[in-house]
C-alpha cells in the first residue's frame, strides 16, 4: 500500500491553505488569477474515475465549494476548472477565478507565461480569503 503525499512540484508552486474533508486546500503562487487546487489525500490517484464513487462525489461538492468561494470575489468573471494532469500526474483539480482582460484572457492560462509570483502580504491575504470559504 502506497502511502500519500502531496507532489513536489505542486509544493514548489503552491501553498498550504487548509485540509478539507477529501483534499488539500492550495494557493497557487501566481499574483495575476486567485488560482487555487485541490489535491485529494488519496495515494497513487491520478485520474478522477480512480477515487471510489463516494469521494468521487465529495471531490466535486468541493470544488463546488471552492467554486461558490472564489466566485463571490470582486473582479471575477468566470471561473475555470480543470483537471490536466498533463505536467503533475498526480490528481489535482484547478479552480481559479478570471477576470475579462486578464492577461491570459480568453484563452486557458495554462503555460500562457511564466507565473508572478505573490509578494509575501497578497499571498497572506490570500491565504486567509482562501481559508474563509
Amino acid at each position: 500500500m502506497s502511502v500519500f503525499a502531496v507532489d513536489p512540484a505542486i509544493l514548489a508552486s503552491a501553498h498550504h491553505a487548509a485540509d478539507w474533508p477529501l483534499a488539500s486546500l492550495f494557493l497557487h503562487d501566481e499574483a495575476r488569477y486567485v488560482w487555487c487546487l485541490l489535491v485529494p489525500r488519496r495515494a497513487g490517484a491520478v485520474e478522477i474515475a480512480d477515487l471510489a464513487p463516494d469521494d468521487q462525489a465529495q471531490l466535486m461538492a468541493e470544488i463546488v465549494r471552492l467554486s461558490h468561494g472564489l466566485r463571490g470575489l470582486d473582479g471575477v468573471d468566470k471561473l475555470n476548472v480543470g483537471a490536466l494532469g498533463n505536467m503533475v500526474p498526480q490528481l489535482h483539480v484547478h479552480v481559479l477565478g478570471r477576470r475579462k482582460g486578464d492577461p491570459a484572457w480568453p484563452g486557458p492560462v495554462w503555460g500562457h507565461s511564466p507565473a508572478v509570483r505573490l509578494d509575501t502580504a497578497e499571498r497572506d491575504r490570500r491565504l486567509a480569503l482562501v481559508r474563509s470559504f
